[in-house]
């Protein structure tokens, strides 16, 4: 379904560029102070600057912190996002623009420095928290667009691009997320909070280019094991994920004792050659009853039988430890030969703790606003169809088949049973308010107008592959933190950065 882009193992897409651009309104004043990157500055035509100082030794650019691991594996409703506050109109007299840096001959200005320091201030007050020295926010500041900087700088050389279009659809995600109706009154409330527009659409346009980079450089690097999911979950529940039962079949071929290496070399050979032919398709059954010197001689296709793994030799669980049902391992040497081994089943003999999460059976009409359906439109004819569906004039199903602009239209709207965190923010809201068989009132999205259906709710426990991939998730999510703050220091370390002192 297309409407449905934030589940848990994609956080980093269009959520995480409205958590870190959008418009800071009081009902967020939640929001935490994120490194955000400005729009490019001119060198200006003030006073110049003194004769440029030799190169220092920058200062490490402050990350982001990563983000928290949650107590447990019970997965939250994704929250409204935290916005990112403009900076307020300012009563005391503008202070002289001036360069303060240069980072790879493109300079940041003193104003760029005093706007992040303002909104960085912001949203400390926001949080009741005290602020650090002006000082010290300064230094933070100045280094964070610097560390940004670089990122966009890095971004362009490798022709990432952020067009009207996509930038258009940033702009309507961060109107919903603060509840305002349209683009254009988002604009207004960005001009009245001392923002220029084109200095927003700048800003926003770098946190599109920003998010891009982040999906293309850290994305496909992160991997999580079976192993750190086990350990995830037995660190945030207290209790272990389940004993691990493998059942293994095996080829041995032996090496007598005391063979000389010729003879062992000679053995290896053989060995590799029926590993081939394993991983080549033949049946391992068969190759066990030729090649196997086992006890049995391979009469049972070399099956060793389900059974916990610590039952099994530890040579042959660590071998293991990363293979799938129906991966081939090794040749792996022991003392008595070299063995080949193949999975035929793992599982957890255990069930995990019990984990109960509340879910949402709804359905929904999408009506998408585009060239040929404007939003006031779209509008109106949801109004339409929910009069006409509580007259009892037309069922909900019935105008879902007809009109709606989903892949759900076939099912009547149905969206299934969802859980928390499954639906985009601004309708997730919506859903969660309505009393189960109450329509919604024309509710406008990132991906158009919406009606809702409420069918009904109840508790529902997690599976333990569920609970293993909510697990995984989070990992993901917290080592692409990780991966993230170490690639943006290795960029902001290849920078040159040039600090300029103020003009006196």
């Amino acid at each position: 379904m297309p409407f449905i882009p934030s589940r848990l193992a994609r956080a980093h897409g269009l959520l995480w560029l409205i958590a870190c651009a959008a418009l800071a309104l009081p009902a967020q004043a939640q929001a935490q102070t994120q490194p955000s990157a400005k729009r490019q500055a001119a060198p200006t035509k003030k006073a110049p600057a003194k004769k440029p100082q030799a190169k220092k030794p920058p200062a490490k650019p402050a990350a982001a912190p990563a983000a928290a691991a949650p107590a447990a594996v019970v997965p939250a409703p994704v929250a409204s996002a935290p916005a990112r506050a403009p900076a307020p109109v300012s009563s005391a007299p503008r202070e002289a623009d001036f360069i303060v840096a240069v980072v790879n001959r493109e300079p940041l200005t003193n104003h760029e420095v005093r706007a992040r320091m303002a909104r960085a201030q912001r949203q400390l007050d926001g949080r009741g928290q005290g602020a650090p020295s002006s000082e010290a926010l300064r230094k933070e500041m100045l280094e964070r667009l610097i560390a940004e900087r670089a990122q966009l700088q890095y971004a362009r050389e490798h022709g990432l691009k952020v067009d009207d279009a996509a930038l258009a659809q940033a702009e309507l995600a961060i109107a919903r997320q603060n509840q305002l109706a349209t683009v254009e009154e988002l604009h207004r409330r960005v001009q009245q909070e001392g923002l220029t527009l084109a200095e927003f659409r700048d800003d926003v346009r770098n946190q599109v280019l920003l998010a891009r980079l982040r999906e293309r450089e850290i994305e496909p690097r992160i991997k999580v094991s079976d192993s750190e999911v086990e350990a995830y979950i037995r660190e945030q529940t207290g209790a272990a994920a389940g004993q691990l039962e493998l059942n293994l079949a095996m080829i041995l071929v032996a090496v007598p004792e005391g063979a000389s290496a010729t003879e062992t070399a000679r053995l290896q050979v053989r060995a590799d050659e029926v590993a081939r032919r394993a991983r080549g398709g033949e049946d391992f059954a068969k190759l066990a009853q030729e090649y196997s010197d086992a006890n049995n001689r391979g009469r049972d296709g070399g099956v060793l039988g389900l059974r916990p793994a610590d039952r099994y030799p530890e040579l042959f669980v660590r071998h293991t430890q990363r293979a799938r049902v129906g991966d081939i391992v090794g040749p792996v040497k022991s003392d008595a030969g070299f063995h080949l081994l193949k999975v035929l089943e793992r599982q957890q003999n255990k069930d995990l703790p019990e984990v109960r999460i509340p879910q949402t059976h709804a359905r929904h009409i999408l009506l998408r606003v585009g060239p040929t359906q404007s939003e006031q439109v779209a509008r109106e004819r949801a109004a339409d169809f929910r009069r006409r569906i509580q007259a009892g004039q037309a069922s909900f199903e019935e105008l879902a088949r007809q009109h709606s602009q989903d892949d759900s239209a076939a099912e009547g709207g149905d969206l299934g049973w969802a859980n928390p965190g499954q639906f985009v923010p601004e309708f997730e809201q919506a859903m969660n308010n309505l009393d189960a068989g109450a329509i919604s009132e024309p509710l406008v999205s990132r991906f158009g107008v919406h009606l809702i259906r409420v069918d009904g709710r109840r508790e529902q426990v997690l599976t333990a592959a569920e609970q293993r991939q909510l697990a995984r998730n989070m990992l993901r999510e917290r080592k692409a933190q990780e991966a993230f703050e170490t690639w943006a220091q290795e960029v902001r370390g290849r920078a040159y950065v040039e600090y300029r002192e103020p003009p006196r």
